[in-house]
């Protein structure tokens, strides 16, 4: 292999290390027995493809609603990535480029002044506030701690 500029180009004479089968990045050594004899089987290949699919989709899209709250945001949308690169290589490359830009994004972070990061955390505060009042959640508690303020309840709950 040689470095030509950002690209890593490979000589057609040597292994390679991953090979793409049905869209599935296989490397030596990391064969599982009990996925291969569901490769074999095309029906039951498509169906294992569609629970992880659907599996890590739903993964993911949790993940998503929870990035704005406190705890593992994050974590959980690169863990539905995860799974899904478990069948797709496309989800491998995304799950690649999106851990890297958080770690671009964290460093500039750690960089800014701390008013800056006040700043976002307090925009983040807001936005878990405003979607709390949205969903009914903060007229939830006003109900159960019997406050009668009515500001709380959401605009969107049927009265």
């Amino acid at each position: 292999m040689s470095r030509q500029g950002r690209w890593i180009v490979r000589d057609p004479a040597e292994p390679n290390p991953t090979s793409r089968q049905d869209d599935v990045v296989t490397q030596p050594g990391r064969h599982r027995p009990g996925r291969e004899r569901l490769r074999a089987r095309p029906a039951l290949n498509s169906a294992y493809r569609v629970v992880v699919g659907a599996l890590g989709g739903v993964v993911v899209l949790a993940g998503v609603v929870l990035i704005p709250y406190p705890g593992p945001g994050w974590l959980v949308v690169f863990a539905g990535l995860g799974i899904l690169a478990t069948e797709f290589v496309w989800a491998h490359h995304v799950n690649t480029y999106a851990l890297g830009t958080y770690r671009r994004w964290a460093a500039w972070l750690r960089r800014q002044h701390p008013g800056v990061r006040i700043g976002l955390g307090a925009a983040t505060g807001l936005v878990v506030l405003v979607t709390l009042w949205l969903t009914g959640a903060l007229g939830l508690v006003n109900g159960w701690l019997d406050l009668g303020w009515d500001w709380l309840s959401s605009p969107l709950a049927p009265r």
